[in-house]
């Protein structure tokens, strides 16, 4: 994590009031405890927003005294930094096309896959991103250079299928938006998606019959042939 100390010492003792019974009286690598602290840090960005969220809630959601947390941590913003710069990695992995040539219907289909399980997944680094958004995108602009590429080049793809006359002639970049709001509801909006359809978010044929609609529903807004 880019925003941790490294540091030679041992570390602190973890072992101590707070940590979950299966981890008490043995010590975490350091490697492990980022991850507590990563999840935690997850937890609360996503609860409370950066200027809500404080190292003392991490601390207590990670299961460790403040003084622990900050021996792993330089800051509560060099750490929502790094859960953004994880969050970006991620989504350059998910809106990655296939090839060109397997045609609209294959490769958005299996896009549009992606961003369904990634939503059903990941819902809190999903509202991580939305809020981020939202107060501007300060913290996370600067990471968006390689994120903004793969869009490109995936909207010269999607432009190139209508130009062959594969779909409609859509604009891509906005389709590709519509394609982002479209999934990234199942994550933003998890609850209520719920509560509308009495049904739960963690169930597989819940999750496929989502998946097939906003598919079906995106292809045919596209033309895809």
């Amino acid at each position: 994590m880019n925003a941790t100390r490294r540091r030679a010492k041992t570390a602190p003792s973890t072992t101590g009031g707070g940590l979950a019974g299966a981890t008490r009286g043995r010590a975490r690598n350091y490697t492990q405890m980022l991850g507590l602290i990563h999840q935690a840090a997850i937890e609360v960005f996503a609860a409370e927003g950066l200027t809500g969220a404080s190292t003392q809630a991490i601390a207590d959601q990670a299961g460790l005294s403040k003084a622990q947390l900050h021996y792993y941590i330089e800051s509560k913003e060099a750490l929502y930094r790094q859960v953004l710069q994880d969050i970006v990695n991620d989504w350059i992995g998910v809106f990655g096309f296939s090839d060109e040539a397997l045609g609209p219907r294959k490769v958005l289909t299996e896009l549009i896959q992606r961003r369904m399980q990634f939503s059903f997944d990941h819902p809190l680094r999903s509202r991580i991103f939305t809020a981020e958004m939202m107060r501007g995108a300060p913290a996370i602009r600067e990471m968006m250079g390689a994120s903004r590429q793969r869009t490109e080049q995936a909207a010269a793809v999607i432009r190139n299928w209508a130009q062959r006359g594969l779909m409609d002639p859509v604009d891509p970049l906005l389709f590709l938006f519509h394609l982002w709001a479209a999934t990234q509801f199942y994550a933003d909006h998890a609850a209520q998606v719920a509560f509308f359809r009495d049904a739960s978010m963690s169930n597989e044929k819940d999750r496929r019959y989502l998946t097939e609609n906003v598919t079906d529903f995106l292809l045919k807004a596209a033309g895809v042939r």
